[in-house]
């Protein structure tokens, strides 16, 4: 099966070009097409401009990535591997699906096991799929539940209060809500502040950019958590020896993912 290479589809809040090493690799599916808008788009796109004018003009907008404590709307887990444990906090207010996805994927022991299948240093490193390849991966309501997965993934989750800066967690996908169970971890460390507009970003997160991060990614991948602790790690799985595919020589594994603090999605 051959592995397809992604693009980021952006929203037009963040304006920022894609470079071919900024594409990230997910499933072979095929990208599902847009659907028409409806009412109910129309709802959600009134509530995404609001929220944009709060984060753009808000002093006291939050930006939950910017903190380190884990609050009582937010989950964490540790990500154990061969190299060292990382330290999560999810986001489930603002990306319910994504969050409810991976926790559960990790409750089931779905992500034990799994390879470090492309890491590209000074981008990112990516997991997540089962057959190590970056051709395979589903939702956890694959043919179960239509009105939250398609067949061909679940819709990207997209909030002006969480961006892909160093250490943020994200959804790899195949195009325009196709996520599955791939996940990565954002590790470029070059500042990047300077590029980037005041007139369109929020400037504590132009700030936090200032530590590296891939802003060009921001609206096409749905970004879910942050790292805490572990950031160590994350750089050294993405300095790994790497073969023509940005695959490790060496396989560097997640052994484990423990829930240390779980959310309950039925309140």
């Amino acid at each position: 099966m051959k592995k397809m290479i992604l693009f980021g589809l952006l929203s037009g809040l963040v304006l920022a070009g894609c470079s071919a090493k900024e594409e990230i690799s997910s499933s072979s599916s095929s990208a599902s097409s847009q659907s028409s808008v409806t009412s109910s788009d129309d709802a959600e796109t009134r509530k995404l401009r609001e929220q944009y004018q709060d984060a753009m003009t808000n002093q006291n907008a939050n930006f939950p990535q910017l903190s380190t404590e884990v609050a009582e709307d937010e989950a964490e887990v540790t990500i154990l591997t061969t190299e060292g444990s990382i330290r999560v906090k999810l986001f489930p207010k603002y990306a319910p699906l994504a969050v409810e996805n991976f926790l559960t994927h990790a409750k089931e022991g779905y992500y034990d096991g799994v390879l470090f299948h492309r890491v590209i240093n000074n981008f990112m490193i990516q997991s997540g799929d089962p057959k190590g390849n970056g051709t395979g991966g589903e939702s956890i309501w694959k043919g179960k539940d239509a009105t939250k997965d398609s067949g061909s993934g679940f819709k990207n989750e997209y909030s002006p209060y969480l961006y892909n800066i160093r250490g943020s967690l994200s959804m790899a996908n195949a195009g325009q809500d196709t996520n599955g169970s791939q996940f990565f971890i954002n590790q470029n460390k070059t500042d990047l502040s300077s590029k980037l507009s005041t007139s369109s970003i929020p400037a504590k997160i132009i700030e936090a950019y200032k530590n590296g991060g891939n802003p060009s990614l921001d609206g096409g991948y749905t970004v879910f958590g942050q790292v805490l602790e572990g950031m160590d790690v994350v750089d050294k799985i993405a300095a790994a020896e790497t073969d023509s595919n940005d695959k490790p020589k060496t396989d560097v594994k997640i052994e484990k993912i423990e829930i240390v603090k779980d959310y309950d999605f039925s309140k």
